[in-house]
């Protein structure tokens, strides 16, 4: 469970926050502190993952509390939920590492939507030590991936998702392209087309390797296994 404190002075708008909390799977609320001192005291003994921030408080405003924390070197994230509309306190939450700011009043579907991002991020990063720069775009940096790149004349999309698959597969092991043909079902001619393109990606490592007579037997080896760089063509 992702610990959550909520950092709010106004009782009812804590309260709001509270319930849609409450109605997320994923979160566990830790305390609500009505001020910038209280929630310093709550984070120096508490176990809190996630901050639901306000800015305007009395006392040590939001941005004071977020800019101590970062001081201090604690690991913690933060939401910020506020009335502040301003262009210099979003900037400052930003980078102070805020990781979403919600501006007062919002519907419970947008602090959904924020939760739910940043649990789905916090299950991928626990789950995964290396991540794929597709995965990164997507799950996390929630950037637009360029438009399908196109693919050379003669070659099919599913096609080469087959090949691909089969690819991934061999777990670094040595293939020829009869190996390949056999095991996507197409041609050997086919199949050398595929692998003189993944070749060119960056994809296949190719070797000559030579018997005791006739023509060498070409062998195929995958160096590189990030999908991303083959799924942009699909």
């Amino acid at each position: 469970m992702i610990k959550v404190l909520i950092v709010e002075d106004d009782p009812m708008v804590a309260e709001f926050n509270r319930r849609y909390l409450a109605r997320t799977e994923g979160f566990e609320l830790v305390a609500v502190a009505s001020s910038g001192d209280e929630a310093l005291d709550i984070i120096a003994r508490a176990n809190v993952d996630l901050v639901l921030l306000d800015i305007f408080m009395p006392g040590k405003t939001g941005l004071e509390f977020l800019g101590e924390i970062r001081r201090a070197g604690r690991g913690v994230d933060v939401i910020v939920v506020t009335a502040a509309a301003d262009r210099g306190s979003i900037q400052q939450a930003l980078q102070y590492g805020a990781v979403d700011y919600l501006i007062k009043p919002f519907e419970f579907e947008r602090l959904n939507a924020s939760l739910t991002a940043y649990r789905e991020r916090i299950r991928l990063m626990r789950r995964s030590d290396v991540l794929s720069q597709a995965d990164l775009d997507r799950r996390i940096l929630h950037k637009d991936l360029p438009a399908r790149a196109e693919l050379p004349k003669g070659l099919d999309r599913n096609t080469l998702r087959r090949v691909w698959t089969r690819i991934a597969a061999t777990g670094g092991a040595a293939f020829s392209t009869g190996d390949m043909a056999s095991a996507v079902g197409i041609s050997r001619v086919s199949m050398r087309k595929y692998l003189d393109f993944l070749t060119r990606q960056g994809v296949l490592h190719v070797e000559a390797v030579y018997g005791a007579v006739g023509r060498p037997v070409y062998k195929y080896r995958c160096v590189n296994a990030d999908e991303a760089l083959v799924a942009r063509y699909w």
